[in-house]
């Protein structure tokens, strides 16, 4: 007997920063030119699907990159950013997260 398991769409997930346990939330949204991103719940911060790097957090219409996937040999698929370890760089300050589909 064969199962079907349908997956749901990704419509929120959380970046948990691992030096202090801060979590960030993010669900998916729909900017004003009608592109579909992931916005973080508490200020104008973006995980956006960039057509040549994968999953990246920056602005749509932003060459810079703030954060991605530390493993750049994941899969990756337009849907959704890949769940694991994430790497953001903003000036001199960098961080680690895990990126948790909930």
């Amino acid at each position: 007997m064969s199962y079907h398991h349908q997956v749901s769409p990704v419509t929120t997930f959380e970046l948990r920063r691992k030096l202090d346990e801060l979590v960030y939330q993010f669900e998916r949204t729909i900017d004003a030119q009608g592109r579909a991103g992931f916005l973080r719940t508490d200020g104008p911060y973006w995980i956006v699907h960039h057509p040549k790097l994968g999953w990246v957090a920056a602005d749509f219409d932003s060459d810079e990159i703030m954060g991605r996937p530390w493993d750049q040999l994941t899969l990756q698929t337009s849907e959704a950013p890949p769940e694991g370890t994430w790497v953001s760089c903003k000036g001199s300050k960098s961080y680690v997260y895990e990126l948790v589909y909930v």
